[in-house]
């Protein structure tokens, strides 16, 4: 298969943009890597005033039940797991980086919840699009079959909040505002940044034209947020879209040639040599 820009790109300039771009991707990697950095300094901090809130503000609650079958919340520690158990979890959805993750998988599946962690930097990024589908999907699987899912990052205001309201949008038909404002009415610390509000408003037109692709069977929509991380920024290029289209046509069907067959021995009552026949099925 091939990858094809959708975009129109002047051949005069070729260099000059191509360096530019590089400068591009510089800046936006530098970016990554100093959030990185500060991320990993306030991890403990952060999670200690959480902790020591959740103490003492009743209405600081670590986890909250947005939907009959949704949960969202800040990561969970191990001896949290049982109580999830216990309410109804079947599903959990990490969004954390490695560093914040405090419990693994395996402590997960000893007690029957199954785990989807998709790695997202703190602060200041959204999951990809691609990445925001399958903990969609994720979730609408497991509320089908009765199973409740927990959605957390480090605090529960931004990756896991995205991810939430893109869910909303999708399966309980909301607008985005809708959605935010009421996930607010249920858990009001949640805080969205520009890039993760992008992620959601933009989510929706994505699925719709990534669904419309897929069925035509002709091309597979995707973006350069989905190849490298949805990071939001505001450079000309950074919205532009891919297309992967199959170098190879697909094959007919073997029941669309025996149809042909059939139709060739009905037309000629049977009779006649059976080459001719044979030509005429691989005609069709």
């Amino acid at each position: 298969m091939k990858i094809e820009e959708l975009d129109d790109v002047e051949t005069d300039g070729t260099c000059n943009q191509d360096r530019v771009t590089g400068r591009q991707i510089v800046r936006v990697d530098a970016k990554r890597a100093l959030v990185g950095a500060g991320a990993r300094i306030l991890f403990y901090p952060t999670l200690l005033y959480n902790v020591f809130r959740n103490k003492i503000q009743a209405e600081f609650r670590w986890w909250d039940e947005v939907d009959q079958f949704l949960l969202l919340g800040a990561v969970p520690f191990p001896k949290d797991v049982p109580r999830l158990k216990r309410l109804g979890v079947g599903g959990v959805i990490t969004l954390n980086e490695p560093y914040e993750t405090l419990v693994p998988t395996s402590l997960y599946h000893s007690h029957g919840i199954d785990h989807l962690v998709i790695p997202t930097r703190d602060y200041l990024f959204a999951p990809s699009f691609v990445d925001i589908n399958r903990a969609v999907d994720f979730i609408h699987k497991n509320a089908s079959c009765g199973r409740t899912t927990y959605v957390h990052c480090k605090a529960g205001r931004g990756r896991s909040t995205t991810v939430v309201l893109c869910y909303l949008v999708e399966y309980k038909n909301m607008t985005p505002a809708a959605a935010l404002e009421y996930v607010r009415s249920r858990r009001p610390r949640v805080l969205l940044a520009p890039s993760q509000w992008k992620a959601v408003q933009e989510f929706k037109h994505w699925r719709l034209a990534t669904t419309a692709l897929s069925t035509s069977g002709d091309a597979v929509l995707i973006t350069k947020a989905d190849l490298e991380g949805y990071h939001g920024t505001c450079d000309d290029n950074a919205g532009k879209e891919l297309a992967i289209v199959p170098g190879v046509a697909k094959a007919r069907p073997m029941i669309a040639r025996l149809s042909c067959l059939f139709a060739s021995l009905k037309v000629s009552g049977g009779f006649g040599p059976v080459a001719r026949l044979m030509t005429e099925a691989r005609a069709c």
